[in-house]
C-alpha cells in the first residue's frame, strides 16, 4: 500500500517549531486526515487518554491508511492502555530513586542524565517515562546551576547525557548555553543527546545545530530512537549525513514492540537502512514494563530468537546489542544468547 502523501499541508519549508505547533492531538483528527474510517478501526481508541496524544505531521505523512500501520500504532492512544496488568508499573526503571537532585538522574558510573526538557515532540505509547514527575524537574536558572554543581563535584563523571523529555526541544540559544556550561567542567569529555525529535520532525536537524555540536570541545553523539525502517525518509538522509560528516557520532536504539517490529524482515531492514543513512544500530531493548504499555510487550524468548536470526543474516556491525534495563543494576543487562 502506498504511503499517504498530503500536498495541502506540505511542511518542507516550515520551521520545526511551527511544525510542532501544528501536530495532531486528537485520535479522530489523525484518523480522519489519514482517511481511515472509524468503522475500519478495530482498535478502540481513547479520545481522552491520561497520557496525551501528540503526533507531528511529518511523521503522520509516513503512515499508511490502514488501522494496523506500525507507525500509527506507536502513537495512537487505545483503551487498552487503561487496563492494569501485574508487573507493569509507573516507574519500571526505578528512576525516581536515582533522581539525585532536580534535573539529574544518576544511575551509572561515569555518566548521568540531565533532564534538559520536560516535553517531547511525540508521545510514544510505550514510553517508560509516561508517568515521570516532570513537574518536579522543571528547573529555574538557579536550579540549573545546582544541577551542574552536582556534576562539577563528581570527578568520575566524564559524560553528560542530555535527555528529557526531548532535549532538542530546547531553542538553539538555550541548548548552546547548556553545552557551554557542560564544556566548562574540565572532567567532562563527552556529550550525548538522546532524541526522537529528528525522527518525527527532521527539520530540527538544522545547519546551526550541526555547527553547534561540531564546534564543541566535547565529543558529541546523538542517539536516535527509530523502531521501524519506514521512519527514515529522504527528509532525513542529507541531514543525518551532514551530522556524520561533521564528526558527530550517530547511533540508534530501538525497542522491540509487538505488531510493530517483532519480525526478522523488519528488524533486518531497519539495520540496513540505518547504516545507509549513516547511523549505527546500538541497542535493541526489550520493553520496559511501564503501566499502560503491556500490549506492546514481546516475550524474551521470542526476542532472543529474533536476535539470533539477525546475527545469521547481518554483518556484526549491523546487529544491535539485545538488552533490557533493570531497576537497581549499575548497567544495562545484556541478554546473552547462549544462556537466555
Amino acid at each position: 500500500m502506498p504511503i499517504i502523501t498530503r500536498t495541502a499541508d506540505s511542511v518542507e519549508s516550515e520551521d520545526w517549531r511551527q511544525i510542532l505547533a501544528s501536530a495532531f492531538r486528537r485520535p479522530d483528527e489523525l484518523l480522519n486526515w489519514l482517511g481511515i474510517p472509524r468503522s475500519d478501526v478495530a482498535l478502540q481508541t481513547d479520545n481522552q487518554p491520561d497520557f496525551p496524544m501528540l503526533v507531528p505531521r511529518p511523521y503522520a505523512r509516513l503512515m499508511e491508511a490502514r488501522a494496523d500501520d506500525p507507525l500509527l500504532l506507536q502513537v495512537l492512544p487505545l483503551q487498552e492502555e487503561r487496563q492494569t496488568r501485574e508487573g507493569y508499573i509507573a516507574d519500571p526503571l526505578g528512576e525516581q530513586a536515582a533522581n539525585a537532585t532536580p534535573g539529574i538522574i544518576h544511575k551509572y558510573h561515569g555518566r548521568l542524565l540531565l533532564l534538559a526538557a520536560s516535553g517531547c515532540a511525540v508521545n510514544c505509547r510505550y514510553c517508560f517515562r509516561r508517568h515521570f514527575p516532570y513537574s518536579e524537574n522543571r528547573l529555574s536558572r538557579a536550579e540549573w546551576q545546582q544541577a551542574l554543581d552536582y556534576v562539577r563535584a563528581d570527578h568520575n563523571i566524564s559524560e553528560i547525557i542530555l535527555s528529557g523529555g526531548d532535549p532538542l526541544l530546547l531553542q538553539d540559544e538555550d541548548l548552546a548555553r547548556l553545552i557551554n556550561q557542560c564544556e566548562a567542567i574540565p572532567h567532562v569529555r563527552r556529550l550525548r543527546i538522546h532524541s526522537r525529535l529528528p525522527v518525527v520532525i527532521p527539520q530540527r536537524l538544522t545547519p546551526e545545530l550541526t555547527d553547534m555540536l561540531s564546534a564543541s570541545r566535547l565529543q558529541a553523539s546523538i542517539v536516535l530512537h527509530i523502531n521501524h525502517p519506514r521512519e527514515l525518509s529522504e527528509e532525513h538522509r542529507q541531514r543525518l549525513q551532514s551530522l556524520k560528516n561533521s564528526g558527530i557520532t550517530l547511533l540508534n536504539q530501538s525497542v522491540i514492540l509487538r505488531k510493530i517490529n517483532n519480525n526478522i524482515s523488519v528488524l533486518s531492514e531497519l539495520s540496513e537502512r540505518l547504516f545507509e543513512f549513516g547511523v549505527l544500530p546500538y541497542y535493541l531493548h526489550l520493553l520496559d514494563p511501564v503501566k499502560g504499555a503491556h500490549h506492546f510487550d514481546v516475550d524474551q524468548r521470542e526476542a532472543v530468537d529474533l536476535h539470533r536470526q539477525m546475527q545469521a543474516q547481518l554483518p556484526g556491525y549491523l546487529v544491535p546489542k539485545l538488552a533490557r534495563e533493570i531497576a537497581g543494576l549499575p548497567n544495562k543487562a545484556l541478554i546473552h544468547l547462549d544462556r537466555d
